[in-house]
């Protein structure tokens, strides 16, 4: 099967890639340099060259703070961009899997949002991701919406990295307690999406990391598991202001019976330390 990987130069796109190759899928890796998604006419002309069986789109803008200041640019991207690929798609009968994310949610549920839950993105990087999957869906071609979050992995930068970085250089660190979601870990996010393409799935899908967690569980969970002697202080949201407003919960779980399950974040987390040491 030959399957196009956009955004193949990103912290998912290269797992993505990794994850295609090792599944025997003839790879077309597409980094933003070769492709830019904002670019219809260079999209269309992409596709109908390499002609693929399927795409799996990880271009995005993954900035949350600086969609607020630059909104249209986000779109561009994570919704226009989008719909760019899922037409092209369409026109040469490709299927595509697109990635969103947790942030099409408010965070006001006291319960895991499921794939029916209704949207209402608090942020400008909620708003372009939601666009996208609209733009994706209204494409008429056969896709997945696959929606993930608070993504960790050896490519690129991560809040993981970031507090393992100021961990070593801190005795003390705060860090906010309530904000509720899914750690996901791009090596195992990735050889799902490729499933899911080689297996032409429909519709939206939740798949993230198994169990929820704080981020500042979360760094307490990796500072352990790293060795790293550093203080976790609880923190609240209001004391760490950003442009961006984050949902306070934004856990995640699946109603389709036959949606993927990750692995437990922790294992997530473990499998992803041990990459840092032998990458």
């Amino acid at each position: 099967m030959r399957t196009l990987v956009t955004g193949a130069a990103g912290m998912l796109g290269r797992d993505v890639v990794r994850a295609a190759r090792a599944a025997e899928h003839e790879v077309v890796a597409l980094a933003r340099a070769d492709l830019d998604v904002t670019d219809a006419g260079s999209v269309e002309r992409a596709l109908a060259d390499h002609r693929p069986g399927a795409v799996i789109n990880c271009a995005a803008w993954t900035d949350v703070d600086g969609a607020e200041e630059h909104e249209a640019d986000a779109f561009a991207v994570n919704a226009s961009g989008a719909g760019h690929v899922a037409r092209a798609a369409t026109a040469t009968g490709a299927s595509v899997v697109h990635v969103s994310t947790d942030y099409v949610f408010d965070g006001r549920k006291s319960a895991p949002y499921v794939e029916s839950d209704p949207t209402a993105p608090l942020s400008a990087y909620g708003r372009t991701k939601l666009g996208g999957e609209g733009e994706v869906a209204a494409a008429g071609g056969r896709h997945a919406i696959v929606r993930s979050s608070w993504l960790f992995g050896a490519g690129g930068p991560n809040f993981v990295a970031t507090m393992l970085d100021l961990g070593g250089e801190r005795d003390e660190v705060r860090v906010v307690t309530d904000q509720i979601g899914c750690p996901t870990w791009t090596g195992h996010l990735a050889p799902v999406l490729v499933a899911l393409a080689q297996g032409g799935a429909e519709g939206v899908f939740h798949v993230a990391g198994a169990g929820a967690a704080s981020w500042n569980s979360l760094t307490v969970e990796a500072f352990q598991l790293a060795g790293v002697d550093c203080r976790v202080q609880p923190a609240t949201t209001d004391e760490f202001p950003r442009p961006a407003p984050r949902p306070a919960y934004s856990v995640m779980m699946s109603e389709r019976p036959e949606a993927p399950v990750l692995p437990p974040w922790q294992d997530a987390l473990a499998a992803y330390l041990e990459e840092r040491v032998t990458a």
